[in-house]
């Protein structure tokens, strides 16, 4: 791991992240969690620093679909080599507009900023969906609250600790798309 950082003692651990180890202890696991000097903000960035390859990063997205009675938030745990497909995506929720949650949005609804968004430990429990290709792996990593903060879990200890729908949200058809069409029909998240 390039320039990791030892975990710094529990006073100094930042808040957003023990909301997260507090998190998974509540359901009995113990994560390990590695800070780096530099952001692990996107999933090249984290796979990098960690020395994975990039499907193996976790990204965990804010989307909303605007109901009658307010926005419907859903997490969706991608990953890092996957981009999402928002109409697979909205017929899976049956939220017909679905669309990206903004920066303001998702921090309100999670209660930390893009790029340390967490998979679990969020102000509200969210509507969780998982990409089957996190499970190709033995071990996945994922954003622990900051933007320079990620710990490793296995896939299925990622599904359990999220109550997530394991379903796919990337249509492998849209990369057979011209560049345009696939441009229109997906979301680089």
């Amino acid at each position: 791991m390039a320039d990791a950082i030892l975990a710094p003692a529990m006073d100094q651990v930042p808040s957003a992240t023990q909301r997260v180890l507090d998190a998974a202890e509540r359901k009995g696991v113990k994560l390990e969690v590695v800070f780096f000097d530099k952001s692990t903000h996107t999933a090249l960035d984290a796979a990098n620093a960690v020395g994975a390859d990039v499907g193996q990063i976790v990204k965990s997205l804010v989307f909303v679909s605007e109901e009658v009675d307010g926005l419907q938030p859903c997490l969706v745990l991608a990953s890092g080599a996957n981009t999402v497909d928002l109409a697979l995506l909205g017929s899976i929720l049956t939220f017909p507009r679905i669309r990206r949650a903004t920066a303001e949005e998702a921090h309100e609804l999670t209660g930390f900023s893009i790029g340390g968004i967490p998979p679990f430990g969020h102000r509200q429990q969210i509507k969780t969906v998982m990409d089957p290709d996190l499970t190709r792996f033995e071990t996945v990593w994922a954003a622990a609250g900051t933007a320079n903060a990620v710990f490793p879990v296995a896939p299925n200890t990622l599904r359990v600790l999220t109550n997530a729908v394991v379903t796919a949200i990337s249509d492998s058809r849209a990369e057979d798309l011209e560049p345009d069409q696939q441009a229109s029909s997906r979301t680089d998240a």
